[in-house]
């Protein structure tokens, strides 16, 4: 997917810069702001399709610009990217409307994949973060109907080998294949065998179907 217009909200400029830098051609940068009011007024002006958004701003952070905007502007995804990798930072703008949220530790492919992932609709996180936010989404409000005691179960779990579960819960928590396979002392080229058993065995389609899966479950 080329042509996704991005509008960069941080408040350093060589930030800024640097992913300028790293995400190239690949995308339109439509605009930049370094504040919470630049960045609603560029955002309105400019309409773009993906803000990748810093959550520590001057002026009221990211989540600041999410709650002015989030039903203004409906069409736009919102990414954060932050050196914050805090549970409550991650937690409080995904609950503004953010549809990810990545660290500055990332890699420029791997940002230029979030953002177009973003923009096509997908849910992204950093690896270990997605636990954060099904924790968090998970927890039963005080107002909703009690939750059955005993966990959901799918037949299809039983058909899993320990490894393959092992996987599962890996895949389902935003881990990359080489870095399952480093956790668990196996190559690429294993992981990727077990988690295409995984996929076929639940009769699943795609990774985002499985962390929904892996969460109903309570497997993560």
């Amino acid at each position: 997917m080329t042509g996704t217009r991005v509008f960069l909200v941080d408040d350093h400029a060589m930030v800024r810069s640097g992913v300028r830098t790293e995400l190239g051609d690949a995308v339109t940068i439509v605009g930049e702001a370094a504040d919470v009011p630049t960045a609603i007024e560029g955002i309105r002006a400019t309409g773009p399709d993906v803000v990748l958004l810093d959550v520590h701003l001057p002026g009221g952070g990211g989540r600041a610009v999410l709650e002015a905007l989030r039903a203004e502007v409906p069409s736009v995804r919102w990414l954060a990217l932050s050196v914050s990798d805090a549970a409550e930072d991650v937690i409080a703008v995904i609950r503004a409307g953010a549809r990810g949220y990545v660290t500055k530790t990332i890699s420029g492919p791997d940002l230029l994949d979030a953002v177009h992932r973003v923009a096509e609709g997908d849910v992204v996180f950093s690896p270990r973060l997605a636990g954060f936010v099904l924790d968090a989404f998970a927890a039963t409000p005080a107002s909703a109907p009690a939750e059955p005691e005993d966990p959901a179960t799918d037949p299809g779990l039983d058909l899993l080998s320990a490894r393959e579960r092992e996987v599962m819960q890996l895949l389902a928590r935003g881990y990359t294949y080489r870095e399952i396979g480093s956790r668990l002392f196996i190559s690429v080229k294993t992981v990727e065998s077990h988690a295409s058993n995984v996929l076929r065995k639940l009769q699943l389609s795609n990774r985002n179907e499985l962390t929904r899966w892996a969460a109903t479950n309570r497997l993560l």
